[in-house]
């Protein structure tokens, strides 16, 4: 349970640097694009995804001491998180460029 609170708070906090116009650099992909590609994406929406999806990773985190013991709620909880994740790697290929 310290564990998934402890991630929960360290992805609240990365949530809030997001929020706050940093953390560039933590964007993995975004970091190591060129200055050409870095040009191609609206920074302002990948921020706000990142820090969506850090919050949603926040909830999952501190959920998961209170799904249960059975293993097929972790793995429904979990199934779950990758459609959400999935979703935001689609939205940060289209939403967040510019067009």
């Amino acid at each position: 349970m310290i564990i998934s609170i402890s991630l929960a708070i360290l992805f609240i906090v990365l949530a809030v640097i997001f929020l706050m116009g940093k953390g560039d650099k933590l964007i993995a992909g975004y970091n190591t694009a060129s200055d050409e590609e870095k040009q191609k994406v609206n920074i302002h929406r990948l921020r706000l995804l990142m820090a969506i999806l850090s919050v949603i990773t926040a909830l999952f985190c501190a959920s998961q001491p209170f799904i249960g013991n059975e293993t097929a709620d972790h793995l429904d909880s979990l199934f779950l998180f990758f459609l959400v994740t999935l979703l935001f790697v689609i939205l940060t290929n289209t939403w967040a460029k510019k067009k």
